[in-house]
């Protein structure tokens, strides 16, 4: 006789068949109330599948991040139901699950509103109210298609073309007249998603993501387990829309983007001095741990992208140059290729090893223009690259000291909650297994020792090496992956790299991709809205204002900028005939860290009056005395 083994253990037998639903009323009212989908023998599947063999069985509940994911699937089927029914001239296309929430793309002539939205929403409350029921049928391929033209849905039939024709097809029904293609799986009905959603905006997009193709309306949702939790969630969009890095860029007269040259920052000077102070710290911080920084060419020959393997794999996201002697060069999307050559320059020897080389390498990628997204998405940025040579015995530590620089350099800047993702051997990879053995346990070993969590994403690895993604928690509890650390066994050999061992014999070094930041410009775009603008002292473009309350002031107000400016103060005076409460508030909105007020009585007593962003306390201290602590204050966060 099957059976069935739970979570916990626990084995329930059934004679010849069991769907969920009956399953679910054997193991406890609980169960057969919370459970939305099951997860059969690691597949997801409806409580209506029909399970005829022994098999592990787990119940997936709102609780479960499969569950949440489950909820917004059927938000998004729901969502597309509505505008159906709402506007029934609308063709459905696709409508997939993302973070946070779903989509769902739709062909239609007239752009959809905002007024439109909220009809939608409502409709979609209606719809949840009826509680329709949800019934999975598997429809032939020829008959699928046959269908789908016949009722005008020319998407979904194109779609279905596309399938493999091994694949089942199978349509979900949400009550009697409206159903869509998909995997599934789906909620046994539509009052199981709740009200804890929202429509939040409209956008375009291609489709199938071609720009040859015709421009469809996305709708963007957002679906929650409780109303709480969507209130949260809407607090945090708010809070990130007062954040945006572009929006604070502007404020903070830092850098500007144009149509002709999408992708690329043109930085004002406050910009780029930020630009400049976050290199000169991690310039620092590098050298103290044993890298030498080197620099190499932006334009290089087809030929060494082709050695590399880049060309085949990444050449269509390569921007190129055909040359009058009928050579092609190619901008660099990455700085590996440029770094073996420098590593090859010279006989190497065991000695040498680990030898670390850095590289803040300025790369291009083409990038659609309808991804570009401030200094979050660009086409051109600068690389905080880093290779390692080293000796098979030596990953495991020089791993180790990687993600401790790595997370190092984090906590500096105000990250403390890091968590790390590790990517073992994929299916399809190089090199010899017990290579990979070791570079396995090397990052492993390193993630374990840095007592950071972690998660496994298995068989997700390079086709080369495994890796690790660090991923930093901001103030307001969104995740960026910055950070990498791969391990290569292939890009050495492929491009002629050696060294000579303890026999004597020539070898070929394992090398390691570092990335701290991955892009110093996104990296700057996630500083300014982790800060919120308000970034710390020693990082501030402008760290001090000085400003004169008359005429009368002005010299010793340029005598007080004069000496912070000569210890290294990054600071400004505004000698402008405006008035001081006007000059206040325009440098607190562009985020100067401390702005210093000088009048009559702090002329006469060699004070200044001191006013912190953020604080609407103010206090008179001696100059000097300020001078001193401003001094302390602006040094790099080495230690």
């Amino acid at each position: 006789m099957p059976e069935i083994q739970l979570l916990n253990g626990k084995k329930i037998s059934f004679d010849i068949s069991i769907d969920g639903f009956e399953l679910s009323k054997k193991i406890s009212k609980s169960i057969e109330k919370e459970a939305l989908v099951m997860e059969v023998d690691g597949v997801l599947k409806d409580l209506s599948y029909k399970i005829k063999k022994s098999s592990k069985v787990k119940f997936i509940t709102s609780k479960d991040k499969e569950g949440i994911e489950v909820i917004r699937h059927d938000a998004a089927h729901i969502m597309a139901m509505a505008v159906q029914e709402l506007f029934t001239d609308t063709q459905v296309t696709i409508g997939p699950v993302i973070e946070n929430g779903f989509f769902y793309d739709f062909s239609r002539k007239k752009p959809f509103t905002s007024e439109d939205l909220k009809k939608i929403e409502k409709k979609m409350s209606e719809i949840v109210d009826r509680n329709v029921k949800t019934k999975r049928e598997v429809w032939k391929r020829e008959e699928a298609i046959k269908h789908f033209k016949k009722i005008g849905e020319n998407y979904k039939a194109e779609i279905i073309e596309s399938i493999p024709s091994d694949e089942e097809l199978s349509i979900y029904h949400h009550g009697d007249t409206w159903y869509d293609l998909c995997r599934g799986p789906h909620l046994a009905s539509s009052g199981k998603i709740g009200k804890a959603f929202k429509l939040t905006k409209v956008a375009g997009a291609y489709w199938r993501g071609d720009s040859n193709n015709e421009m469809l309306q996305r709708i963007y949702g957002t679906c929650w387990s409780s109303k709480k939790e969507l209130e949260e969630y809407l607090k945090r969009l708010e809070e990130a829309e007062k954040r945006d890095h572009r929006k604070l860029g502007k404020e903070m007269d830092l850098f500007h983007f144009r149509e002709e040259s999408p992708g690329s920052v043109f930085w004002h000077e406050k910009g780029w001095i930020l630009f400049q102070r976050l290199i000169e710290f991690m310039r620092i911080k590098q050298r103290l741990a044993g890298y030498k920084e080197i620099n190499t060419p932006e334009l290089l020959d087809k030929s060494l992208w082709e050695k590399s393997g880049h060309w085949d794999k990444f050449g269509e996201h390569m921007f190129t140059s055909d040359t009058p002697d009928n050579k092609t060069f190619a901008v660099k999307p990455m700085n590996c290729p440029g770094c073996v050559q420098i590593f090859n320059q010279g006989l190497k020897s065991y000695r040498d090893l680990p030898l670390k080389l850095s590289e803040f390498g300025k790369v291009h990628r083409y990038e659609p223009s309808g991804a570009l997204h401030g200094l979050l998405r660009v086409r051109a940025f600068t690389q905080d690259d880093a290779h390692i040579f080293c000796t098979e015995e030596q990953i495991t530590n020089e791993c180790l000291l990687v993600t401790n620089l790595i997370i190092e350099i984090y906590k500096s800047l105000g990250f403390e909650n890091i968590i790390l993702k590790y990517s073992d051997r994929p299916a399809k990879r190089v090199g010899d297994d017990k290579v990979w053995d070791k570079s396995e346990a090397a990052l492993l070993s390193a993630i374990k020792k840095s007592k950071l969590d972690y998660t496994i994403n298995k068989g997700e690895g390079a086709f080369y090496g495994p890796k690790i993604e660090f991923v930093l928690r901001d103030a307001i509890g969104r995740d960026w992956q910055c950070g990498t650390l791969q391990v290569d066994l292939n890009l050495p050999g492929r491009l002629g790299a050696n060294y000579v061992d303890k026999g004597g014999g020539k070898k070929v070094p394992v090398m390691l991709h570092r990335a701290l930041f991955g892009s110093l410009e996104r990296f700057i775009g996630i500083l300014i809205e982790h800060y919120a603008g308000k970034l710390p002292l020693w990082l501030s473009p402008t760290q001090v204002i000085v400003l004169p309350i008359s005429e009368e002031n002005n010299s010793y107000a340029k005598k007080v900028f004069e000496d912070l400016f000569k210890e290294g103060i990054k600071c400004e005076v505004d000698l402008k005939n405006q008035k001081i409460n006007y000059k206040i508030r325009e440098h607190s909105l562009a985020k100067v860290p401390v702005i210093l007020v000088c009048g009559k009585k702090e002329q006469s007593n060699d004070s200044v009056t001191v006013r912190r962003l953020g604080s609407e306390k103010q206090e008179t201290i001696k100059f000097k005395k300020f001078l001193e602590n401003m001094i302390k204050s602006n040094k790099l966060p080495l230690n």
